[in-house]
């Protein structure tokens, strides 16, 4: 991290070299590094289900040195009445270093960042963003396009499928590609890709049969059923926009398929596609940790630094 900001909330309106500078941090870190964060405190507070990101950002600050709090919303006080704040104000003074969130509400993530003085990390707020894994996407194509050197992703052309409208990885990864230097196009039902999309600096497909020969990635999304999403005939779904085996069959030589999961499989994406030769699946889960790491002690480090320096 750059250390212009003790948070890491969204990837909108980040400059190029800010995520560059992430990316190459989260790059170094191939293995356990040390004890860079040895008496710090994270405190997981995750009020929506989760496995990839809890899981990677525990890991993430185990490796670091950092202790780890778990928080869920059905056994915290949020089950009683207690406001997201009030919670994250209650964890933070029991001294937590940093708070990494999830919630249901859109841009809660920001709202506790306003009311504690800890780091904030979100890790997914509503229909807002999801940062870390639209960087954990970004590390993995980088890395299998051979442009994780200076991840300049210039020239290269990105497809999001299924529910973007509702997806906060869509929203994420349209800004970390776009900043990178890649096209994205949006591709789904009607519903699900709306022209408004297009307001993030994306294109705007209905046809994936018409995008999926022509891109260097495709990305598909898992149907979010509990967002209300609207999907039909799920057999309807799969044949207009699953990445089945004999749409995959078509992409370029060299293209890849990628799935931020949990998977739906035979509905978004067929189970031999995303355990196939093209399939980054699991390297997207392998980097996770890496993302979470150098966020974490981006973000605690320049904490630190600051707090030093004030001393």
């Amino acid at each position: 991290m750059s250390g212009s900001s003790k948070h890491l909330l969204q990837l909108r309106g980040k400059r190029p070299d800010e995520i560059r500078a992430l990316l190459a941090s989260a790059r170094e870190l191939t293995s356990p590094t040390g004890r860079e964060l040895a008496g710090s405190t994270v405190a997981n507070l995750f009020f929506e289900d989760s496995t990839r990101t809890r899981v990677s950002f525990t890991i993430a600050a185990q490796r670091l040195g950092a202790s780890v709090v778990d928080l869920s919303g059905k056994g915290s006080s949020l089950s009683k009445g207690e406001t997201l704040t009030d919670t994250a104000r209650t964890v933070e003074a029991m001294g937590v270093d940093a708070l990494v969130v999830r919630c249901a509400q859109s841009g809660g993530a920001g709202l506790i960042a306003g009311a504690v003085s800890c780091a904030v990390i979100n890790a997914g707020d509503g229909r807002h963003e999801h940062p870390t894994q639209a960087l954990t996407d970004a590390l993995t194509l980088s890395s299998a396009l051979g442009r994780d050197g200076d991840f300049d992703l210039s020239g290269v052309r990105v497809a999001i499928v299924g529910d973007c409208a509702a997806s906060r990885v869509a929203r994420s990864n349209i800004a970390c590609l776009r900043a990178l230097g890649a096209e994205v196009v949006c591709c789904g039902p009607a519903s699900m890709a709306p022209p408004a999309l297009a307001t993030l600096g994306c294109a705007i497909s209905h046809d994936l049969d018409e995008v999926v020969g022509e891109v260097d990635a495709v990305m598909t999304l898992r149907i979010q059923f509990e967002r209300n999403s609207s999907i039909g005939s799920a057999r309807e779904y799969r044949e207009r926009w699953g990445l089945t085996v004999e749409r995959a069959e078509r992409m370029r030589p060299g293209a890849w398929v990628m799935h931020p999961g949990p998977i739906n499989r035979g509905l978004e994406i067929d189970g031999e596609v995303a355990d196939g030769a093209r399939s980054l699946v699991l390297g997207q889960v392998a980097n996770g940790p890496r993302v979470r790491m150098a966020a974490l002690s981006g973000l605690l480090g320049a904490c630190r630094e600051s707090c030093t320096g004030a001393g």
